[in-house]
Order: C-alpha cells, then sequence, then structure tokens
C-alpha cells in the first residue's frame, strides 16, 4: 500500500512557527515581492537574509508536534509511506521522517554560482560575505516565487503512484504544488485534515476538520492503521 502525505504550515503551526497566511502570518510584515522572490534578492539581499534568519531562528526554538511523530510512526510501520511537505522547516526530519521538500529547507545554504553545491547552517544566521567554496554569496535554500520546484517531478510521480493520499494542515493555494492532487489516481483513498476542511472544495476528498495532530489519530482510527 503506498501511502502519500502531503503536508502544510498548518502541520508546523501547532510547534509555534507562523503561517504566511494566517491572521498573524508573516505576510502580515512582509510584503511577499520584499523577501521572497529573486528581484528582492538582487535589490536588498540583506532584507532577504534578515527575514530567513529571523524564520530559522524560530524554527530552531521549535520543536515538533505529535503530528509529526505520528508520521514518522507510520512510515517505520508502512516503509513505503512517502512524505511531502511545502514546508521548509526540519520538524519532520527532526520526529525521524524521511521528506521531499517541494520549496527547500531553511536550515541549508546554496551557492549563487552553482544550484547544486548545497551546504547546512550552523545556527540561525546567513549574512552577506558568507561564501560558499566557489567564493560566491550564499542564499537560502528554498524556493522563492518565480523560481522552479526542482523536486516536483518526483512528487508527481508518487502521487500519481498512491493508494492513499493525505493532506494535512495546507491551503492548498500555493501552486505548483496545489497541483500533486490532480495527479492522484481515481481509486486512491483520499483525505484531507484540516480546521477548515469543510469549506474546502477538494472533489472527491474525506474531511477530517480538526487541527493536524487531533486529525491524525482520527485518521489512524478509521483506517485502522
Amino acid at each position: 500500500m503506498n501511502i502519500v502525505v502531503f503536508t502544510g504550515a498548518g502541520i508546523s503551526a501547532e510547534a509555534g512557527i507562523s503561517t504566511f497566511r494566517g491572521s498573524d502570518g508573516l505576510w502580515d510584515k512582509y510584503r511577499i515581492e520584499d523577501v521572497a522572490t529573486p528581484h528582492a534578492w538582487k535589490k536588498n539581499p540583506k532584507l532577504v537574509l534578515d527575514f530567513y534568519n529571523q524564520r530559522r531562528k524560530q524554527v530552531i526554538e521549535t520543536t515538533p508536534t505529535e503530528a509529526h511523530f505520528l508520521l514518522a510512526e507510520l512510515q517505520k510501520l508502512y516503509p513505503s509511506t512517502s512524505v511531502i511537505t511545502q514546508n521548509i522547516d526540519d520538524l519532520h526530519e527532526r520526529a525521524g521522517s524521511k521528506v521531499i521538500h517541494l520549496h527547500g529547507e531553511i536550515r541549508k545554504a546554496r551557492s549563487t554560482a552553482n544550484d547544486s553545491l548545497i551546504i547546512a547552517i550552523e545556527g540561525w544566521r546567513l549574512d552577506l560575505g558568507d561564501l560558499c567554496p566557489l567564493g560566491s554569496q550564499l542564499r537560502p535554500h528554498v524556493v522563492w516565487f518565480g523560481e522552479e520546484v526542482p523536486m516536483m517531478n518526483k512528487a508527481i510521480k508518487l502521487a500519481s503512484e498512491a493508494d492513499v493520499f493525505l493532506v494535512i494542515g495546507t491551503s492548498l493555494l500555493v501552486y505548483p504544488a496545489a497541483s500533486l492532487l490532480h495527479y492522484v489516481p481515481a481509486h486512491a483513498d483520499k483525505w484531507i485534515i484540516d480546521p477548515n476542511a469543510e469549506n474546502m472544495h477538494v472533489p472527491g476528498f474525506k474531511k477530517i476538520s480538526q487541527s493536524a495532530s487531533a486529525g491524525l489519530k482520527t485518521w489512524r482510527s478509521l483506517m485502522k492503521l
């Protein structure tokens, strides 16, 4: 049984990590165009670095939630389980899961001279003057708006082979990530866990209107997993 889990900001919100689209989201304090686009990086790299430094510090200071640990346990019980996330934090990994990050990883940096040169960040700061071994400035290893999503094809392949497809804590408003739902086979058992699930237009999906942790326990009970 191929279980594919697709997670978004809601699973990390329980840990206290600010979401972009919530009422207290980070976008209330910053404009997308100023901190999360290639143009923003060219215009004001220091502002971009400072923004991600704040996010990185927050991630380091938080711990995985019950939902993160439940998914790690699910992967151990069913090794064919895949976790795909839109999140750039490392809470899934710290709970013990193997994860495909669609939008990059906040605790890594990459070379501006060679995209394949990726380096772990020690601590929470990445500043102007921090260079890669090639001598170029390091940038956050995240996918900005307007950039390609390198792991998308791998995620599409997994979604297309799913027997069970579970969505947790995502608004399904960010593309191309949200388009994964279009690749899930018609025969697959499809679920969505989100406090706002009942108000979401996701035809063919069974809905659990609960938080990530509570919803996962309900889902596992219903699935007898």
